[in-house]
């Protein structure tokens, strides 16, 4: 089985988790395609967060109807997204592309968490990239401590 279709295989698989509540949907090419297969199935949300602009437009090009993170939609019931990494222990690396923190606040915004990860995935130990930190300009001093500390670099 190629990439696109063990990734495609595994969005299915999430197909299970969503039901007629409000969702969340992640960012990058396993999300977009969660969407794909979403908008295919009988599965239809009531609406959906969307952790990236890109997601948002195709949720909307699909006609799955977007809405903002507010309080009449929370929890959560669902948030699904793609991680960069997966070992054998289930343990995830994610955050590796332009939407972090976005990721992250739906992520913690739902009920339950389900992360697509196909075979193309699994790696025998974490850290095969470089992994990004997003920051908050506040935070910006306190942060840059705090990977020094942990002798990371900073860029």
């Amino acid at each position: 089985m190629d990439r696109a279709s063990m990734k495609r295989a595994a969005a299915c698989a999430a197909l299970d988790y969503v039901g007629s509540d409000v969702i969340g949907v992640g960012a990058g090419s396993t999300a977009e395609a969660f969407i794909d297969v979403l908008a295919a199935s009988d599965r239809r949300p009531r609406a959906a967060v969307a952790a990236s602009e890109r997601s948002r437009a195709l949720l909307v090009e699909h006609g799955i109807a977007v809405v903002s993170l507010t309080a009449d939609v929370l929890p959560l019931a669902v948030y699904v997204d793609g991680a960069d990494e997966a070992d054998g222990e289930l343990r995830l690396i994610k955050g590796g592309g332009g939407a972090l923190t976005r990721e992250k606040v739906l992520a913690s915004a739902a009920r339950r968490f389900v992360c697509i990860v196909d075979e193309s995935k699994l790696v025998r130990a974490l850290g095969a990239f470089p992994l990004p930190v997003e920051v908050v300009p506040m935070a910006q001093a306190l942060v840059e401590r705090e990977l020094r500390a942990l002798s990371l670099t900073t860029q």
